[in-house]
């Protein structure tokens, strides 16, 4: 297994997938490299492939086993490790569950908004923290109003109606802390805020990506009803592990796609790579 640490600035990938095995694991030719980081160890090692034309790195969100909770994982490193191999662009897709009746398993939804309801997960780089190798970044408050990036979420639109499997586009993703789901008296009060959908994962993830300059476009994926949103005995990890299962090939094709049909790293002209433009840092990003 080859390793690099976050100083290599190697292209070896542009497009960054964050996701579990199922999403790279039928692949040809896929190289698994260890990438060090400032932050700690990622979730698992980077996968290498090639995806319509494009150099993908693939990263376990829970570690290849599954064996980190929400609230366990690495966010930091993980984003780190992605750009520090050039990524520039990624696709998070995750489960969720559904706040309101009509987004009933199976549902796809593409968010244009995000509410942090998560507890004790770092998330920013420059919280004038000095790093081991005695960097110190600056405080830096970054734009996030809109919270993905708008070429990429419109690619995954449009990647989701080529294989006729329209998608909810825009929406408002609930991130809460796990690794419990939530109460009905909960999930009724997200329900009543006007948010769509629930989910554990996706946030630091988002912000994490903005403040490194890269595109970040969500792609949920309702595997049930919220607990407050039904009548049943409530979310069960069993249910969702199903749902997804049984959606996981045609959510493949619709990453893949949107995959091609990104913009060359070159041609990126949004606010996700210009967010720190005139900021002084007080780091290098990788």
């Amino acid at each position: 297994m080859a390793e690099t640490s976050s100083s290599t600035y190697a292209e070896m990938a542009e497009i960054g997938v964050i996701g579990g095995s199922g999403f790279y694991s039928f692949l040809d030719n896929v190289t698994e490299i260890t990438v060090k980081t400032p932050y700690g160890a990622p979730s698992d090692s980077l996968f290498l492939g090639e995806v319509a034309g494009r150099k993908v790195a693939f990263l376990p969100r829970h570690g290849r086993k599954h064996h980190l909770p929400p609230h366990r994982i690495n966010y930091r490193a993980n984003l780190w490790a992605l750009r520090s191999v050039g990524v520039r662009q990624i696709l998070g897709p995750c489960a969720v569950g559904g706040l309101r009746p009509e987004y009933g398993p199976g549902t796809l939804l593409v968010p244009d908004q995000l509410v942090d309801r998560t507890k004790g997960r770092a998330q920013t780089y420059f919280d004038g923290e000095a790093l081991p190798d005695g960097r110190v970044p600056n405080v830096v408050h970054t734009t996030f109003a809109d919270p993905y990036c708008p070429t990429g979420r419109q690619i995954a639109v449009a990647a989701a109606r080529g294989r006729g499997w329209e998608p909810v586009d825009g929406g408002t993703l609930c991130v809460i802390e796990g690794p419990r789901f939530s109460t009905r008296a909960e999930s009724r009060w997200h329900a009543a805020q006007g948010w769509s959908v629930v989910g554990m994962t996706g946030h630091p993830e988002a912000v994490l990506a903005r403040e490194l300059e890269l595109c970040y476009t969500s792609l949920t994926l309702v595997t049930d009803l919220d607990a407050g949103a039904e009548t049943g005995e409530g979310v069960s990890h069993a249910e969702v592990l199903r749902v997804f299962g049984e959606n996981l090939e045609r959510l493949r094709d619709v990453l893949f796609d949107a995959v091609g049909a990104l913009p060359a790293t070159e041609a990126r002209d949004c606010l996700c790579a210009h967010g720190h433009d005139g900021w002084d840092l007080g780091i290098e990003l990788p």
